[in-house]
């Protein structure tokens, strides 16, 4: 498996209600829509003091199945027409311009909690 993590910032003037209930309505689904290539998608909201403090509202998980599936996915993001419709998207909820996404190096110690 493969994991990149984005870390999102909401729209001013947007409550963290509004930002986490359009998120997860509208936006996840969009998302898992156009993207194949996303095998799992874990957003991570942080409470509203962290958020004040860090400056970003979500830390959210791309899970894909190897790096060539990353890579086709940033391809398919890309595209004019997926581009346009997650941005379109994105403006409605998300200050884009403070939008970061990377990938990751992640490593697990298994406990009673995951089996790694």
């Amino acid at each position: 498996m493969f994991k990149a993590i984005g870390l999102l910032k909401r729209k001013s003037g947007i409550s963290r209600q509004d930002f986490i209930s359009y998120y997860e309505n509208q936006h996840a689904p969009l998302v898992l829509r156009l993207m194949p290539e996303v095998l799992d998608y874990r957003r991570n909201f942080l409470p509203q003091e962290e958020s004040d403090l860090l400056g970003y509202d979500s830390l959210t998980e791309f899970w894909f199945a190897d790096r060539a599936a990353y890579e086709a996915g940033l391809a398919r993001f890309e595209d004019p027409h997926v581009f346009a419709e997650l941005a379109a998207d994105e403006e409605n909820f998300l200050d884009r311009s403070r939008t970061r996404m990377f990938p990751v190096d992640e490593r697990c110690s298994k406990t009673l909690l995951n089996d790694c």
